[in-house]
């Protein structure tokens, strides 16, 4: 074996070899290899600028809102509707995807991420049918977010109940 491929493994390389520790080691090297190099500086300054517009965005929206004579919350809840179905048109379209592989996390916590989540399945699964198809899996991602949130509101509303009862609050 040569100089390049003692340091530079290809995976038949690593599958021939017979020797588990030399196995191991190749493994290793080959993973280390093949593994992407990342910034993690600049994925957390892209994730926060992304973050950032999408969050200015919706500031703008409620701006906007609050000019055409709506009120604090109402205004909040026509900025939300409003990035929900911009989020499901960039979804459909795949832009929200390209968008969520430049910034990371920064288009995943919004509201923003969490419609996409629920769309991206749906389109996805869309040729196997309404029902096992888009029905079956729409809540794949979101569906845990969703339970798991109804079910800590639920305990935390029992233990504030009790806290008003027995007089702890």
């Amino acid at each position: 074996m040569n100089e390049k491929n003692s340091t530079n493994p290809t995976m038949e390389e690593v599958i021939r070899e017979t020797d588990q520790q030399k196995k191991k080691d190749k493994y290793n090297q080959y993973v280390q290899n093949m593994t992407p190099k990342s910034n993690p500086y600049l994925n957390c300054l892209k994730a926060f600028l992304v973050g950032g517009i999408i969050c200015a965005i919706g500031e703008g929206f409620t701006s906007l809102y609050q000019y055409l004579g709506n009120d604090e919350e109402l205004a909040g809840l026509y900025t939300t509707i409003t990035l929900v179905i911009i989020s499901i048109l960039l979804t459909g379209f795949n832009i929200y995807q390209k968008l969520g592989q430049f910034s990371g996390a920064g288009s995943i916590v919004p509201i923003t991420g969490f419609a996409n989540s629920v769309v991206s399945p749906a389109i996805e699964f869309q040729a196997e049918g309404q029902v096992f198809g888009v029905g079956c899996k729409i809540f794949t991602i979101a569906g845990p977010v969703i339970l798991y949130g109804i079910f800590s509101s639920w305990v935390l509303g029992v233990i504030y109940w009790l806290g008003k009862v027995f007089g702890w609050f």
